[in-house]
């Protein structure tokens, strides 16, 4: 297994930042407790929170990956930094293969990575809505994802925003984009 997926991933997601504006950094997102602002600073700081774990094999017990505010910079150059130290740990010899400790489960390295790519794949569309951008992104790429999101999230981990990494999947239209599928999937209203 290989990291081209989640490098692909975060290509995607970084296209989306690339478009975004100073001014719609106050517009709301699909997530009912963030803005945009608050979702940059999120990938950014997710990235950092992935290769942190990815190293250390276990969460950090405390996660202060999301305090810096990567928007009063260069948001581009901030994600990229931080994708690129995601991809060196998930790409680093045994990664994949090493048991990964998360607050809600023990889970194989390749499995984590496949949490990151849907996660930053899932929020590269909450951005793209939220900043007016098209939503039908990679589509091949989004097919592949919703077909193993299928396979990998229960239930157990849907619920209200704040509380559960998912929400209850929402209905949605077989002929709508894959993008706006997975979104669907994963508790958006689309």
């Amino acid at each position: 297994m290989s990291t081209d997926t989640l490098a692909a991933t975060f290509a995607t997601t970084r296209g989306v930042l690339d478009n975004v504006m100073v001014d719609q950094l106050d517009n709301a997102t699909s997530c009912a407790s963030w803005n945009v602002r608050r979702l940059v600073n999120h990938l950014v700081g997710g990235a950092h929170w992935f290769e942190i774990t990815t190293n250390a094999g276990a969460s950090p017990e405390v996660d202060d990956t999301e305090d810096t505010d990567y928007t009063v910079g260069d948001m581009v150059a901030a994600y990229d930094t931080a994708t690129a130290g995601a991809l060196a740990a998930f790409g680093a010899d045994g990664a994949l293969e090493r048991m990964i400790t998360l607050p809600f489960g023990t889970f194989p390295g390749a499995a984590f990575m496949g949490l990151a790519t849907v996660d930053h794949f899932t929020h590269a569309w909450d951005l793209a809505r939220a900043t007016g951008q098209s939503t039908d992104l990679a589509p091949a790429m989004a097919e592949q994802l919703l077909t193993a999101a299928r396979g990998m999230i229960s239930d157990e981990f849907r619920g209200p925003d704040g509380v559960a990494p998912f929400g209850p999947e929402t209905s949605i239209d077989d002929t709508a984009c894959a993008a706006d599928r997975l979104a669907a999937f994963l508790g958006r209203t689309v």
